[in-house]
């Protein structure tokens, strides 16, 4: 009989093993600054040159950016599959923004059904800092700065679902999807009555998510991107009705 050789893993394998694995989970995410080499190996209870091999590993593989005197950070590209050229031409078409609400539909009812489901502790505590964090941008009238919000508010829900491709998937979209919520917001503020039916369609979504309903947290965000939906739906006839009587106009004279 014979038996495969079982190889001792190399300290540094492992640390490295781990840090990925934190990368995947969203612990730590691109463009963050990694602790000081001193606390991480302090963290993970093993000597510095164990350590400093594992992040030239993953340095070498593009995952870490260490600079010089500056620190170690997760790499900005990890993610960034959703930037190229054709997620910008997507963007800068409104036409398509239709499309990308589709899609947040599935993605971010996964997100929810999934983040009432399994959402920790730690993870609600985080979504009530994000919905208040929403919430007092609305004083300041400014479309920008509560598009940065909202979109912060559904990673959120993303990261609370603990599920990495989901994550990732939002997170590679999340530029796309906050210029998406810039132009949403900023055409449906033009409706008086928005602002507070987003304010509570949030809440809802909030509460289902905390209350762990599952289904429920999942129809609430449905209805929410079905509501943006045919409020642009609306605005866009509005718009056509408006540029039609113009041309009248302007033919007629």
């Amino acid at each position: 009989m014979s038996y495969t050789r079982v190889e001792p893993r190399r300290i540094s394998d492992v640390i490295m093993q781990q840090l990925e694995s934190m990368i995947l989970e969203g612990s730590f995410k691109p463009g963050q600054k990694l602790p000081p080499e001193r606390e991480l190996a302090s963290r993970f209870g093993v000597s510095r040159p164990s350590l400093r091999e594992a992040i030239q590993k993953l340095a070498a593989r593009g995952l870490l950016v260490s600079k010089q005197g500056g620190g170690t950070y997760v790499s900005e590209q990890v993610g960034s599959s959703f930037s190229d050229p054709l997620m910008q031409l997507l963007g800068g078409h409104a036409e398509f923004h239709y499309d990308l609400l589709e899609f947040r539909h599935a993605l971010e009812g996964l997100s929810a059904y999934y983040a009432a489901l399994r959402s920790t502790p730690a993870d609600k505590q985080l979504l009530q800092k994000r919905f208040e964090e929403l919430t007092a941008t609305y004083d300041a009238m400014d479309p920008v700065l509560e598009a940065e919000a909202d979109a912060a508010f559904h990673l959120a829900i993303a990261e609370a679902a603990h599920n990495v491709v989901l994550l990732h998937t939002m997170r590679g979209l999340f530029n796309l999807l906050e210029k998406s919520i810039v132009d949403n917001l900023s055409s449906l503020f033009e409706r008086k009555d928005s602002r507070p039916i987003l304010y509570q369609q949030h809440k809802e979504l909030l509460d289902a998510i905390l209350e762990g309903d599952p289904e429920r947290a999942q129809a609430r965000s449905h209805e929410h991107l079905v509501y943006v939906e045919d409020g642009l739906l609306e605005l866009s006839k509005q718009e056509t009705r408006v540029q039609r009587a113009l041309r009248r106009v302007q033919t007629a004279i």
